[in-house]
């Protein structure tokens, strides 16, 4: 934002200034008045700046009460901004109402669209307008704005100016995209020519077009930039080296302008200089002298000769005609006709014996402004006493100067000419016949005679042979003879059709190839000329629309990566087709083979494999198929597997995919096992994937139970008589390494001895050992249960033994005596009752009425003591009810297979129990 300038105020302006307003402007003083407050603002900015970018602020540089000054003591309204018309420059500017700043709008200025060097722009009716002038200084391109300041303590009208400053937005570009300059090359060094499109550049200043250069000036050339008072620069071509046509007549280049932007911007255009003829070579003749012989009875119009002279110049420059010297006498003259234009020399006269043997015919070739070039032809004439035969040609053929046309594939006995053979002297008799190769005839046309029909013996291949000469002979018997030439041209017809290189053209290409990737270039020809000739390319119908056949050039591209897994083969036709009327074509079978990149990781079917393998499974067994597939082909399809972890356990076969463990499992180290399985292709680079391989290991029924309490068959417990009938007495307890059904433990008494064994009776699912009927004094003594501990194994449950002690006396005197008796060995019978029990533990709690028989019988026994018998069964029931809650959790307890329990470090001792 530039820096305003208040141009008209009365703090700025003198006196002499008021005088001459006053003057200019006689009229209402209140008009004076609104004048005298009028102000100018003067801002600049540089075009292409987006919104919001503040020009100025009109409240603070106009310098009102509002802004820098104090505020007056009574309340003033606010100051209010408005443009005085909305037109077409307030589009790119925004006025802030109460604060009076100027921002850009939204509507982006573009100096050169504004301001173009024919002037401003105003729309009718509106004071707002948009001025340029010529000069490229900051000021000649204005956006002009009236601004109205209110209230009317404050009003005035702002006159608002804002230059638009150029930026270096535009390159120079000429107006045309080839220029063209013709220079004589006779022109001098430092000849300066003009080039008369010079590039435009709408930015103004040094943003405009400052130098042009060539990319190749040759050696020959060079650029000079001549200024004009406008400050429009020209650029003028400047010969620095001698030029020849005749050497070379053209030269392209490329003419590059530059602006002086920072960085500078360029444009170009091709220029070509062409070299024009002058008159700078003349003509010349290859030989200087030829000698012909001709024979005194040839007949008129016989071609004796033809000169011919050559002019390196162009156009008028190098127009030769041929003329006699003056130094050929006028017999010579008369004698031979020199044609002008072409030099040809034929025979205008009859030769007989008066004519002179030896002619010497000097020759001129004269070009414009050129000193002649000389030619010498000397003709001796042979002096023959009787006069040749004569041919005349009659043609049916289509005939232009001495050459008939014939089309190809002409039918057989196409007649050509009429030959009429006469003697002149009518003395002698003429006979004639056809010299030359080709298909052709010459026989009499009967019933005239000297008359000779020639004609064609089969039809003519322009393929074959386009041009023939045969000869007319004719011979009297004098052995004199003439020849008379004949050339026949054969036209061609359209009777060939293209033929392919390859009738089958086998192609390959990688797999995802780039679009529009290069195939092959077709190539059929066709021996016919011309447009007959012409070949053109085309997909058959049977082409998949993203393969394209150049036309012209019969180049195959294919527009689309092409997937080799989607397809590996393709196949079609392409047509070779010519132009002639009707056309011809043939057919090609393209085949492309599509080869494999290694663009494909190793597939598994699933993402995560799960195999369910009984424990104790053999070693090397097979666990499972891990099924893996690859798209790719050869190696690049050839998928190796490993195992990424846990390969000291598991191994896997890379060719089938089966899985194996290298050692036995069981279930009770670990029950599963989760192993990541990776695949990797044979590509180079390889390419990987990988899966997830969960092991879970089915539990057989391979661990008796063990049994951790008692801890050996010597222990014992003593039994108080006064126990009451279903009291706990002790409990077994085991636990099995198994799971499910395999780890369901039930417990039985197989064997009893004592004094009344059937006086104790075990839970088959607690283990817990219970009093059932009271003790009586015979009943002291030791009573040993062989507790069988078996599971629910299938097929074949396990089970373990332990042997229970209990000793029933009020007291343990003697211990020795005891442990002699638990080390003999005791004579039990086997019971093979199987223990009933439940399959699913259970956790129910022992109801409170199995108390009930021991409150009655504590009541009958004393009547008195009836309440602290009562107190103390309640208090055994309760103890009994925990312990079988806390029996059937233990069912459920898993003990860690990798644990160790010493039963040794169980201290071994009596457990007393009694009643109180």
């Amino acid at each position: 934002m530039g820096s305003p300038g208040c141009r008209g105020s009365p703090n700025s302006r003198g006196s002499l200034q008021h005088l001459l307003l006053f003057l200019l402007f006689v009229g209402p003083f209140n008009c004076f008045a609104s004048y005298s407050r009028a102000t100018e603002l003067f801002y600049s900015l540089n075009e292409g700046l987006p919104a919001g970018v503040l020009i100025g602020s009109l409240a603070r540089d106009l310098r009102l009460p509002t802004v820098g000054g104090q505020r007056p003591a009574a309340p003033q309204p606010p100051l209010s901004f408005t443009l005085a018309s909305r037109g077409l420059g307030g589009q790119y500017v925004h006025l802030d109402n109460r604060s009076g700043d100027l921002h850009t709008s939204d509507l982006e200025i573009d100096r050169e669209a504004l301001c173009a060097e024919s002037g401003g722009a105003t729309v009718p009716g509106e004071t707002d307008t948009i001025s340029s002038f010529s000069s490229s200084s900051p000021e000649s391109c204005l956006l002009l704005l009236d601004v109205l300041v209110l209230p009317q303590e404050y009003f005035r009208l702002v006159k608002v100016k804002i230059a638009i400053r150029d930026v270096n937005d535009n390159a120079p570009r000429f107006p045309v995209p080839h220029i063209h300059l013709s220079v004589p090359e006779n022109a001098p060094v430092n000849t300066r020519l003009a080039i008369e499109h010079p590039a435009l550049d709408p930015d103004v200043g040094t943003n405009g077009v400052q130098t042009y250069r060539l990319r190749d000036n040759y050696g020959v050339f060079t650029l000079d930039v001549e200024e004009n008072e406008s400050g429009e620069r020209t650029p003028y071509l400047i010969v620095m080296g001698a030029l020849d046509r005749e050497t070379r007549e053209e030269y392209v280049t490329v003419i590059i302008a530059e602006d002086g932007g920072t960085p500078p911007l360029v444009g170009s255009a091709t220029l070509t200089i062409g070299i024009s003829d002058i008159n700078d070579n003349c003509p010349q003749f290859s030989d200087s002298q030829l000698n012909i012989t001709l024979y005194g009875n040839s007949s008129l119009g016989t071609h004796v000769a033809t000169v011919h002279a050559v002019d390196l110049d162009l156009g008028t420059n190098a127009q030769i005609t041929y003329s006699y010297s003056q130094k050929v006498p006028q017999p010579s003259r008369d004698l031979f006709h020199l044609d002008e234009s072409t030099g040809v020399i034929t025979l205008s006269s009859k030769v007989d014996g008066n004519t002179p043997r030896l002619h010497r015919l000097i020759i001129l070739g004269n070009g414009p402004g050129c000193i002649p070039a000389v030619i010498t032809v000397l003709v001796t004439i042979i002096k023959v006493m009787m006069r040749p035969p004569e041919v005349v040609p009659r043609f049916i053929a289509n005939e232009v100067e001495g050459v008939v046309y014939l089309k190809e594939l002409e039918p057989v006995n196409t007649p050509i000419a009429f030959f009429t053979i006469k003697d002149p002297d009518e003395k002698y008799k003429v006979n004639c016949y056809l010299d030359g190769d080709g298909p052709f005839r010459l026989s009499p046309y009967k019933p005239y005679n000297n008359e000779y029909l020639l004609e064609t013996t089969k039809p003519l291949d322009y393929e074959t042979q386009q041009l023939y000469e045969i000869s007319v002979v004719a011979w009297n018997s004098e052995g004199f003879n003439v020849n008379k030439v004949i050339k026949i041209q054969v036209l061609d017809d359209n009777d060939n059709s293209p033929i392919f290189s390859q009738q089958l053209i086998e192609l390959s290409i990688e797999e995802n190839n780039v679009p529009n990737a290069f195939l092959t270039k077709l190539h059929a020809t066709d021996a016919d000329s011309g447009e007959r000739g012409k070949v053109s390319y085309f997909l058959g119908p049977d082409a998949p629309s993203y393969f394209s056949l150049d036309k012209t050039t019969g180049v195959l591209t294919v527009a689309t990566q092409l997937d080799r897994e989607e397809k590996e083969k393709y196949r079609y036709t392409v047509k070779a087709v010519d132009s002639g009327f009707p056309p011809r074509e043939s057919i090609a079978t393209v085949t492309i083979t599509v080869l494999d990149k290694n663009d494909n990781s190793p597939r598994f079917i699933n993402k995560d494999f799960s195999f369910f393998v009984p424990e104790n499974f053999p070693g090397f067994g097979e666990i499972g198929v891990i099924s893996v597939t690859d798209a790719d082909a050869g190696q690049n399809g050839w998928v190796a597997l490993s195992v990424l972890n846990g390969s000291d356990i598991f191994v896997i076969d890379t060719g089938k995919g089966v899985l194996r463990a290298k050692v036995s499992l069981d279930r009770e180290q670990q029950s599963s096992y989760v192993l990541w399985i990776e695949a990797v292709d044979g590509g180079d680079p390889a390419l990987s994937s990988t899966a997830k391989i969960t092991i879970l290991l089915l539990d057989i029924n391979d661990n008796p139970p063990l049994v951790l309490f008692p801890q050996s068959n010597m222990s014992y417990l003593l039994v108080l008589p006064s126990t009451l009938p279903g009291s706990p007495i002790t409990e077994v307890y085991a636990v099995d390494k198994d799971t499910g059904m395999n780890a369901v433990i039930a417990y039985s008494i197989i064997g009893r001895r004592g004094p009344r064994p059937e006086s104790f009776r075990i839970d088959p699912k607690t283990g817990n050992i219970t009093l059932e009927e009271s003790l009586m004094q015979n009943d002291y003594g030791l009573y040993r249960l062989l507790v069988k501990v078996s599971d629910h194994g299938y097929p074949e449950p396990l089970h373990s033994t332990v042997m229970v002690n209990l000793f029933v006396n009020d007291t343990v005197s003697n211990e020795s005596y005891i442990e002699s008796l638990l080390r003999k060995e005791p004579d039990i019978n086997i019971e093979e009752k199987q223990p009933q029990i439940s399959v699913e533990p259970t956790h129910k709690k022992m109801e409170s009425a199995s108390c009930m028989p021991t409150l009655v019988a504590l009541s009958i026994i004393s009547l008195g003591s009836i309440t602290l018998v009562t107190g103390m069964g309640i208090y055994i029931c309760l103890r009994k009810g925990k312990k079988h809650h806390r029996a059937d959790e233990n069912l459920e307890v898993q003990i860690p297979l990798n644990g160790r329990i010493n039963l040794h470090m169980l201290e071994k001792k009596p457990v007393e129990i009694s009643n109180i």
